[in-house]
């Protein structure tokens, strides 16, 4: 098929300069490269959904308190490696307005991006106890995780969610911790890449296997309050973001600034231990550190030889952000809706030239409009759809490389989609239809 929106025989020479196998299977990194080069050399504009990166200014109130704060010097000075004065009480401040769960300043690290909390999370819960040496990933997830266990040389295991949706879920979970070898578990609400969000049924059992079997949760928040069926902007007022914190004192919560306040390029997140967790004493934990208290140990341990802290300037930033929605003079919520409004666009254009939802629903209701959304095509794999798609000027990635077993999908992102970019995509989308009528 050569008579395609993107010159046929570009495309298939820079998949052949980029030497990919299979574009199906590359990464995230390598699908971007490649839409760079064919961009570059044909001069079209792709509808980008590869990248799960901000679409929208950073938050001023965060820019107007890092400019102020590097104005002041603080740049020349190194940070408290567990976090600035200023900060700490407004991350627990926030925890309790967003989330309504409480947790001591003390508990609350800044970390230079969640990426980093998550690595340090992982580094350190496997030397918790000498006789567990595995994370569980409730998946589909964010793929880099699964690649910061193989830099580290940490064993994992993980199983798609989907089937086990609702009170199925329990006998899943208990099937893998009673072997005894879980130290910790990881899962992203909502979740990248599929968008389907947990219920507070769903939190309460892992919640309450977490502490059965003493194992730490993860949660990865990076799209903290985005389930845009429920208002969640309001500090202090129901309803809450939903959160395993509820259920369970073995928790560590991954906070982004990456996308609910759009500053990912100032690399600046918070790693919210819960009380219990941080005072816990592990003798094991002896074995690498100085200290065999949890908290001490990941402060003075992991974080200090990691990166002895995060920037100083950035911090400033993000006590400002949180400063400010803590006190309601910021609804961080309302500046992200645009992502949830245009999925919903999004989604029709797609289903009406023939794709289907793949993530669904969450239990009995249809999941939320989003960040990320996932797609499928009759008769296509996931890997062979965005081979395809490349010719036709539209960009996503596999499920398969997300731990996911409907390896007939693509996740596609929002965020760098514009909306005078939707009559390109319609127009495309209906090439592609056309190219490859159903039935």
């Amino acid at each position: 098929m050569k008579d395609t929106p993107i010159n046929y025989e570009i495309v298939n020479q820079k998949i052949r300069e980029m030497n990919l196998p299979s574009v199906g299977k590359a990464s995230i990194r390598e699908i971007k490269r490649l839409v760079d080069n064919i961009e570059t050399a044909t001069g079209e504009c792709f509808v980008r959904m590869e990248m799960g990166v901000p679409g929208l200014p950073a938050a001023a109130v965060g820019v107007k308190g890092e400019i102020e704060a590097l104005e002041r010097g603080v740049a020349s000075i190194y940070p408290d490696i567990d976090g600035i004065p200023e900060l700490k009480p407004e991350i627990s401040r926030f925890v309790k307005n967003f989330l309504d769960v409480e947790v001591d300043p003390s508990s609350c690290i800044p970390t230079v991006g969640s990426m980093q909390a998550s690595f340090a999370s992982f580094l350190t819960l496997a030397r918790l106890y000498r006789d567990r040496d595995t994370t569980l990933f409730i998946d589909p997830g964010f793929p880099v995780h699964k690649q910061q266990h193989k830099v580290l040389g940490q064993n994992f295991e993980s199983f798609d969610v989907y089937e086990y949706r609702g009170v199925k879920l329990r006998a899943k979970l208990e099937s893998y911790l009673s072997k005894g070898r879980i130290h910790s578990i990881l899962y992203s609400n909502p979740n990248n890449p599929s968008w389907i969000c947990f219920t507070d049924k769903e939190l309460q059992i892992i919640g309450e296997l977490a502490t059965k079997y003493n194992v730490v949760i993860i949660e990865d928040l990076a799209y903290i309050a985005m389930d845009f069926r429920k208002d969640f902007s309001q500090p202090g007022i129901p309803p809450f973001q939903p959160t395993v914190a509820k259920y369970t004192d073995n928790y560590v919560l991954l906070i982004s600034s990456s996308k609910a306040f759009s500053y990912a390029g100032q690399r600046i997140g918070t790693m919210v231990i819960s009380n219990k967790l941080f005072n816990t004493k592990a003798p094991d934990l002896l074995r690498f550190f100085s200290s065999d208290v949890f908290g001490h140990a990941m402060i003075f341990g992991t974080v200090y030889a990691l990166s002895s802290g995060t920037s100083h300037s950035a911090q400033y930033a993000l006590a400002a952000m949180l400063r400010a929605a803590n006190d309601g003079t910021f609804n961080f919520v309302e500046d992200v809706r645009e992502y949830g409004k245009k999925a919903k666009i999004m989604k029709k254009i797609f289903t009406d030239n023939g794709f289907k939802i793949v993530y669904d629903m969450d239990e009995d209701t249809p999941i939320a409009d989003g960040f990320y959304f996932t797609i499928s095509y009759p008769g296509f794999t996931g890997e062979q759809l965005i081979e395809e798609l490349i010719y036709y000027g539209i960009s996503a990635i596999s499920l398969a490389i997300t731990g996911s077993e409907r390896l007939e999908g693509l996740r596609a992102c929002v965020s760098l989609v514009k909306r005078s970019q939707f009559p390109d995509l319609e127009y495309r989308l209906n090439k592609f239809y056309e190219h490859h009528p159903i039935g």
